[in-house]
């Protein structure tokens, strides 16, 4: 994956700095989206009512994959296939927007990758991800289009463009 393009975004009378100095680095974003535990899902329902829902899932590659069974994310996800995610830990904040597209049976090299990202979840939550799971669907690939991180709003806040 190519190096997202930064900048600050425009959020009148909040104080975001118009410069592009202390501006944060994806690599500290990918950090923290590849520890997360718990991750916020936001979809939206055809009807245009939001639905948002922690979950497990594992950044990997420059995608985020999350897997599960008949819900509601999920059919909200076959409607509309846009989606946004989120962590946060204290100050430390990243929100990721994109489209989703469902995998079924994910070539082995990217399902070895995808399970490598959930291995996290084996010691506290004693949890195995299983590619047998995908031979039919349900699990889901968020494609960035844009993001937001920082540490320190408003100073640090930063955009980033796919």
């Amino acid at each position: 994956m190519t190096e997202p393009t930064a900048d600050r975004p425009h959020i009148p009378d909040y104080g975001i700095p118009t410069s592009t100095d202390g501006l944060v680095a994806w690599s500290w974003a990918v950090e923290r989206l590849e520890a997360a535990l718990i991750y916020s899902l936001a979809t939206t329902g055809t009807d245009g009512a939001p639905h948002t829902i922690p979950i497990w899932g594992a950044w990997v590659d420059g995608r985020w994959y999350v897997e599960g069974g008949r819900t509601r994310w999920q059919r909200n996800l076959r409607e509309n296939p846009r989606m946004a995610i989120n962590v946060i830990a204290g100050d430390d904040v990243v929100i990721v927007e994109g489209v989703a597209s469902e995998l079924v049976a994910p070539e082995a090299a990217l399902a070895d990758r995808i399970l490598a990202g959930f291995a996290k979840y084996r010691e506290p939550k004693g949890y195995e991800a299983d590619p047998a799971n995908w031979a039919e669907g349900g699990l889901w690939e968020l494609r960035p289009g844009k993001a937001f991180a920082w540490s320190a709003f408003p100073d640090n806040v930063t955009r980033f463009r796919f």
